[in-house]
């Protein structure tokens, strides 16, 4: 009877601690800019992924848990919120960042400890270049500014464009090169490129020699804050151009900052909005759920990108059937035509996912989505 006690006893040690580690949780990681200047972003992408989290909170019979780090919009922090997600969490997949250089910064720690990282919407193409473990949720800025391009000159007729530049931004610099390079190509003529920092205020120097070039566009591939200052500053200078910028203006707060001046504005985005017209059944659902979680609030390209971020990741791990790093890795890798509520999803060999490019324009001080464009490359 005792050796039978004893016996029973092991078994009930064993089952209880296999069913510990089945139920051990898989942990993932999110570094985004929920303080500073570009904020608004990192929070709607947040958004994004705790909404998909609490749809699917367990894959391969375990728990997934989230841990958000802040990266303050901060290179340096980004690079230590990925260190310690990798370090202290000890994640086996991150997620992050809006804003390219943020997402360079982390990816580079990422890379280093070879734990896989689903970028965002960040769409410099350095995000992922040469690297093993780093990928990404939405197009490249090469195909965008050429999208950009091909839209302006093709769709809108504009032979003559000015460009503004950030020069202290990334992403800034690289979509406006991008789009002076296919413009040009197309036959189109650049009149005047001028630039500005960061945080700058005051744009009337150069919105000045931009008017006197008298170009048919102003193409602006600024944040929403200072891009909506622009436009605001070109009305009241008497501007008539058509202004047109890129993903990062896809903002509400724009039609805030800048009143009656952002009217008409154009920019490329990711190919998601509540105003689509032929929208897929996962980009349906999205919109039904999020609604029924912000009813204050409508749906944001930014969350839905934050959505599919972690959705990739999850059909990862799922496909690979295990939540190991490398089996990871090589599960996004293969990832092929995956539904995305911005688009069907296929990792290409560089680690892009080759997603198409939206048009919106804001019509009586709301965004509508109004094209698809096919860049020529």
């Amino acid at each position: 009877m005792k050796l039978r006690n004893v016996l029973l006893a092991a078994l009930l040690v064993l089952v209880v601690a296999g069913t510990a580690v089945a139920a051990e949780p898989i942990r993932i990681g999110v570094f985004l800019p929920l303080t500073g200047r570009v904020a608004f972003g990192g929070q709607l992408e947040l958004e994004g992924v705790q909404m998909a989290h609490k749809e699917v909170s367990e894959v391969l019979g375990r728990p997934v848990e989230l841990f958000v780090v802040d990266n303050k919009t901060d290179k340096v922090e980004s690079a230590n919120a990925v260190k310690r997600l990798v370090e202290h969490d000890k994640v086996v997949a991150v997620i992050g960042s809006y804003g390219s250089s943020l997402a360079m910064a982390g990816g580079e720690v990422a890379e280093a400890a070879k734990i896989p990282m689903m970028g965002t919407s960040c769409t410099n193409p350095l995000v992922t270049l040469g690297k093993e473990y780093v990928f990404r949720a939405c197009f490249i800025d090469p195909y965008q500014g050429a999208a950009a391009a091909t839209y302006a000159y093709n769709t809108l007729g504009m032979k003559k464009a000015a460009i503004l530049i950030d020069v202290a931004n990334d992403y800034c610099v690289g979509l406006a090169n991008f789009f002076k390079q296919s413009y040009k190509k197309l036959g189109g003529e650049v009149v005047s490129e001028l630039m500005y920092n960061s945080g700058d205020q005051d744009f009337t120097a150069q919105l000045t020699e931009i008017i006197s070039k008298g170009p048919d566009l102003l193409y602006i591939p600024a944040d929403f804050a200072e891009g909506a200052i622009i436009m605001k500053q070109a009305r009241e200078l008497g501007a008539d151009f058509q202004i047109m910028g890129g993903d990062a203006m896809d903002n509400p707060e724009i039609v805030s900052i800048g009143g009656d001046a952002v009217e008409g504005f154009i920019h490329t985005t990711f190919p998601y909005d509540p105003s689509m017209k032929d929208m897929s059944d996962i980009a349906k659902t999205f919109t039904e759920n999020w609604s029924k979680l912000h009813p204050d609030k409508e749906p944001n390209v930014n969350a839905a990108l934050g959505y599919d971020s972690y959705m990739l990741v999850i059909n990862a791990i799922e496909k690979a059937g295990s939540a190991e790093p490398d089996a990871i890795r090589d599960a996004l890798a293969a990832t092929k035509d995956f539904p995305g509520v911005t688009g069907s999803k296929t990792i290409n060999e560089t680690h892009d996912a080759e997603s198409p490019v939206g048009v919106v324009q804001i019509k009586g001080a709301k965004k509508l989505f109004i094209d698809i464009v096919e860049p020529v490359l």
